[in-house]
């Protein structure tokens, strides 16, 4: 883990550096600066306290703000050197299966109250995993913590470098809702938003701050990846497992109304979401003991 937020840190300086880039430092460095703060108490409670729970909560938690953070900020960068977009096939793809999109919200704007569930669930992914790692930190799964930010980590470069030779904005960088209709729905994510995602593509990256990043990956859906993820390392947890499951499959169903996603979008978050389970059960086999042993121990079963 350590490995992996200093590498891409080291990426984002030096390229920064080199295409003069406008980096928010005072943003930056104040997450920095929790983070710091957050592995102290890890190594605290270690190597002083020997309290495992509020260790691993603690370097996992300091983990996912930093590579948030610095991969967000890679992602930016990345734009510089994307190719075409490719958000007309993945349209027609949409089509070819039956899905209309603009259709599909103006069906959705009849039903507002379905609409707002909706939405609250498709903002809930962040949250969810902040309460997953809290409720994994008190359990005898704790180790599994380590695994859900390596799944996030591998499938967070899976989706942005297949983005970056394809990128790709989503179904409402594509087509323009009916005023009649985009006054009924609330979004959490509407075309004023998909246009200023094409428009970094064409001017660059412009400030490159967390307290204004936006989620600019289309094909695959990185949320619908990530709601999998949740749902997956959720199920050890009893309290947790049906939960998890029911209000995930309602962010996947969220993710093309609320986040403008054209639908295969979300299926290839099946993909990399199976794809970064994968990943980390093999770097799980090869960790240094007795890391392993807790691991292959305490994860939950292996994609097959």
């Amino acid at each position: 883990m350590l490995a992996i937020v200093a590498a891409i840190v080291i990426i984002d300086a030096v390229w920064a550096r080199i295409i003069h880039a406008d980096l928010d430092g005072a943003a930056f460095g104040f997450l920095a600066v929790i983070s710091f703060a957050l592995v102290g108490g890890g190594v605290f409670y270690d190597r002083v306290r020997k309290d495992e729970r509020l260790s691993t909560m603690l370097y996992g938690t300091a983990f996912l703000i930093v590579f948030s953070a610095a991969f967000s900020a890679l992602n930016y960068l990345l734009l510089t050197v994307a190719g075409p977009r490719i958000d007309g096939p993945l349209a027609a793809a949409d089509r070819a299966i039956g899905i209309d999109w603009p259709a599909m919200m103006a069906a959705r704007a009849e039903h507002q109250r379905v609409n707002l569930v909706l939405q609250l669930c498709y903002v809930s992914v962040m949250p969810q995993i902040a309460i997953l790692v809290i409720a994994l930190s008190g359990s005898k799964h704790r180790e599994t913590i380590y695994r859900l930010c390596l799944s996030i980590a591998a499938g967070a470069i899976l989706t942005v470098f297949f983005w970056t030779a394809f990128p790709s904005f989503g179904a409402f960088s594509v087509y323009e809702l009916a005023p009649t209709v985009a006054r009924r729905l609330a979004l959490a994510l509407d075309g004023h938003y998909a246009h200023d995602l094409v428009g970094l593509l064409k001017s660059g990256p412009g400030l490159i701050s967390p307290r204004s990043a936006k989620g600019l990956v289309g094909f695959p859906s990185f949320h619908g990846a990530l709601a999998i993820l949740v749902a997956w390392y959720a199920w050890p947890l009893k309290a947790l497992r049906w939960p998890a499951l029911v209000l995930n499959t309602l962010v996947l169903v969220a993710t093309p109304i609320q986040g403008g996603h054209h639908v295969v979008d979300v299926f290839a978050g099946f993909a990399v979401a199976a794809a970064a389970v994968v990943i980390t059960n093999r770097v799980a086999r090869i960790a240094p003991k007795p890391a392993t042993d807790a691991l292959e121990g305490l994860a939950p079963p292996q994609l097959t």
